[in-house]
């Protein structure tokens, strides 16, 4: 989880860009302004201080290990090393704690190391790291092929670019059973109906046939998804051989129509089949709100949001992560639609917990 983000030059990054990295990782965000080497930091959601010609090197959290607030909020004080940073995009197992984030420790341990030994240390490890000097006003990226470049602009993950449109209409949309795995991370864009009349088949799972002004305008969900996203959706679905991949007008609720992917099998034959306008699914998620209720011990100024993995409460309305008021400790707010509820309304079983 994370990303690191390095721009040098003046160009400023888009804003949908800044917009997803905060969504995908809203645990905090840490910056490094490489024309004062001056480091600040900040909720996710202030992601628009980067809309910034400065250069700067800029880490959003998703936080896997330790608790979420501004003690492990990236980047980190090298040890004894004080005019060292590290920033890490990535899990080491086995290392931090319930408090404390990997990278913190990490950052603790190079400390005490000798400095040409950290290329080394580094490097072994499957995760994206970039280390700052601040005397020295340098720094230097580890692990550089894990890295994307766009525009001239370094991400250690490509996730928080999207630029694939794709409509779905099956066991995909928000909530069903493999939206959790394969878009729950993408940025949905509303819902809407193909513009064409299509034949939708269920027969157990539902799939789309490609015969024109057959059928009815089908309901879809619409996603912008990576590049990566969209590949395992492929795999996901057997395009080429099994399902086809095309571009069709979609007619959204808000008015507008966008192009986007959608996924057609052929494998069958029109007639005789009833056809239907849309596919319903109840949606499935089964979690544990335990690590979510308010821990009295916790210290206010430290929290910005509880931890959310996998297993974390998710909105009725759109699907998205629920994180716990920073400040009340007893609301969640969706990082999607920005929805709250009570404690006791995400208990209901309107959520089906």
């Amino acid at each position: 989880m994370c990303v690191i983000i390095i721009k040098q030059k003046a160009d400023i990054i888009s804003e949908e860009t800044l917009e997803n990295s905060a969504r995908i990782n809203p645990h905090g965000l840490g910056i490094t302004y490489l024309d004062t080497f001056e480091t600040s930091y900040h909720k996710s959601t202030e992601y628009e201080i980067l809309l910034t010609p400065r250069p700067f090197i800029a880490h959003f959290r998703y936080a896997t290990v330790g608790k979420v607030g501004l003690s492990n909020t990236h980047p980190f004080i090298c040890g004894a090393q004080k005019d060292e940073l590290l920033m890490q995009n990535g899990t080491i197992k086995g290392l931090g704690t319930k408090e404390k984030c990997d990278s913190k420790v990490l950052a603790e341990n190079l400390g005490d190391m000798p400095r040409k030994d950290w290329k080394a240390e580094l490097e072994q490890h499957d995760s994206r790291f970039v280390t700052i000097n601040t005397a020295t006003k340098t720094f230097q990226i580890y692990n550089r092929n894990d890295y994307t470049k766009k525009d001239g602009v370094w991400y250690s993950k490509p996730n928080v670019l999207e630029s694939n449109l794709v409509a779905v209409y099956g066991t995909l949309k928000r909530g069903y059973n493999n939206y959790s795995r394969f878009l729950r991370k993408s940025r949905f864009v509303g819902g809407g109906e193909t513009q064409t009349k299509y034949p939708l088949i269920i027969d157990g799972l539902p799939y789309l046939l490609s015969a024109e002004g057959v059928g009815h305008n089908v309901d879809v969900d619409v996603f912008k998804v990576t590049d990566a996203s969209l590949l395992e959706l492929d795999l996901l679905e057997g395009h080429p051989k099994w399902y086809q991949r095309r571009e069709v007008p979609i007619n959204m609720s808000d008015g507008s129509i966008l192009t986007c992917w959608v996924y057609f099998n052929d494998s069958d034959d029109v007639r005789g089949r009833e056809y239907h306008k849309s596919y319903s699914q109840t949606p499935i998620r089964k979690v544990s709100l335990a690590p979510y209720l308010y821990e009295p011990e916790c210290r206010q100024e430290e929290l910005w949001a509880d931890d959310t993995d996998e297993s974390s409460p998710f909105c009725i309305e759109c699907y998205n992560d629920l994180v716990k008021d920073e400040l009340s400790h007893q609301t969640f707010t969706c990082i999607g639609c920005g929805s709250s509820f009570t404690d006791t309304e995400v208990l209901n079983s309107n959520f089906n917990f």
